[in-house]
């Protein structure tokens, strides 16, 4: 007697199978499908002229993508695949099979419309009551372009291969002066030659012409923080009646420096310092997560590589959402956020600033992590409350919430969605693809919160 089940691949099904049968209720294929057809996607419907054959339903294209990017599987061909290998894909596609070209096209197109539907999926988990974002951590990281660091030009060395190619362009010409005169090299395409170095100059030109630009765009920022820091100083001195110590500030150059560089197949990226050392072409993908839910509330994308400019742009996000989402109650952020200026732009969005002044040190003793401080000295600023708030046994729980908050969420991202590499070029379209990337992480963990 066998005590093996039988194989048997070759019995037709005596009722026709139900896409509903292929999955249980619990699956994230199934909430992915739920929560994405209750949004209003109707500017996406309205996009579709209705010509030509029909099309696919945005829903279920967003959907597609969305949950690709939840399992880690981001390559339209690789989801066109998984509609015919994967169960859960074939059941949010309705056992259709949209290929590649629509997937791509359709992330492309309207990556504008992810954002809308990013903040309806958040005003479902108020509506749901899984989170009510009072306190949010806000951190970044260093997410690789789809470019090459070793596609980089930097201005000193496009500087010396204009100088080389002008010379054999120059050389070329003579040559062709004089082929009446001399035999010519075998195999020496004279029109050819020069028509390539000419191309290759007007690239450089180009490349040289952008980093100008930007230069011209760091000049201006940095003499802006120059004079600002001037008239602080002056502030200081009126106020004090004694000269301020140690030198002033000094004035930004003007002009391309020699290592300033634009990648040549994505020039929106740059070049930054990544974890384990090294350098790489990349994104500064930023995030603010609520402590509460691990939900990220403003995903952000900038070429910067220092943080510290980013609070501005992240409290404007955070006021343009709906009510009951633009008023968290209280902001955590590393020292690599800490200014002056981004303390008063919290107080004065009537968020509570908990952002680190310095490092802690590893070892702190006993005393620091029981006793409290002397009460603040009023009136205070609210860089000084913040400083007071930080030494308090209850400011030291609550900023302690950030690591466990966002840092997670950054390595569940890379680690098990597999967001390590954009696939978009262009500052533009990489901010849709994190959007898309973070809209995909919240209803990935929103699945596993309804479960408690």
């Amino acid at each position: 007697m066998s005590r093996f089940r039988p194989i048997d691949r070759q019995t037709d099904f005596q009722l026709p199978p139900s896409v509903q049968d292929w999955l249980p209720e619990s699956h994230l294929a199934r909430y992915v499908v739920d929560v994405v057809e209750s949004l209003d996607l109707s500017e996406l419907e309205r996009a579709y002229a209705g010509r030509g054959s029909d099309a696919y339903h945005p829903a279920m294209l967003l959907s597609l993508l969305i949950y690709g990017y939840a399992t880690g599987i981001h390559s339209s061909r690789k989801t066109e695949r998984a509609t015919y290998d994967s169960l859960a894909f074939r059941f949010i596609a309705c056992d259709q099979h949209p290929d590649h070209d629509t997937l791509a096209t359709f992330r492309r197109r309207f990556g504008e419309q992810f954002s809308k539907a990013f903040v309806q999926v958040l005003q479902v988990a108020r509506e749901n009551q899984l989170s009510r974002f009072g306190t949010v951590s806000l951190d970044g990281t260093r997410i690789r372009a789809n470019a090459s660091r070793h596609r980089a030009l930097s201005y000193g060395h496009a500087s010396k291969i204009e100088a080389q190619l002008k010379a054999e362009v120059q050389e070329l010409l003579d040559l062709a002066e004089s082929a009446d005169q001399g035999a010519l090299p075998d195999n020496l395409d004279l029109p050819g030659e020069i028509a390539r170095r000419e191309d290759r100059l007007a690239a450089i030109a180009a490349a040289k012409a952008k980093i100008e630009a930007r230069a011209q765009e760091r000049f201006e920022r940095e003499q802006a923080e120059h004079e600002q820091k001037l008239a602080d100083r002056q502030a200081r001195h009126q106020a004090s009646g004694k000269k301020p110590r140690g030198k002033g500030p000094r004035p930004p150059e003007s002009g391309p420096r020699d290592k300033d560089q634009v990648n040549l197949t994505d020039e929106d990226s740059r070049i930054m310092k990544v974890a384990g050392g090294g350098f790489d072409q990349c994104y500064n993908a930023q995030a603010l997560v609520d402590a509460e839910s691990m939900l990220i509330m403003t995903p952000h994308v900038t070429q910067a590589v220092n943080d510290k400019q980013q609070v501005e742009p992240i409290l404007e996000q955070v006021a343009a959402l709906p009510e009951g989402l633009s008023q968290p109650e209280r902001l955590l952020a590393d020292t690599g956020y800490f200014s002056k200026g981004n303390v008063d732009r919290c107080r004065q969005s009537g968020i509570e600033p908990l952002i680190a002044v310095g490092r802690d040190a590893h070892h702190p003793g006993w005393r620091t992590r029981v006793e409290e401080p002397e009460p603040i000295a009023l009136p205070a600023t609210p860089l000084e409350q913040m400083k007071h708030a930080l030494k308090t046994q209850a400011g030291r729980a609550i900023y302690s919430l950030r690591k466990q908050t966002v840092e997670p969420v950054f390595g569940i991202m890379k680690s098990v969605m597999g967001m390590r590499q954009f696939l978009m070029r262009g500052l533009d379209n990489v901010r849709n693809e994190w959007t898309l990337a973070c809209l995909a992480w919240n209803l990935k963990r929103m699945a596993q919160l309804r479960l408690r």
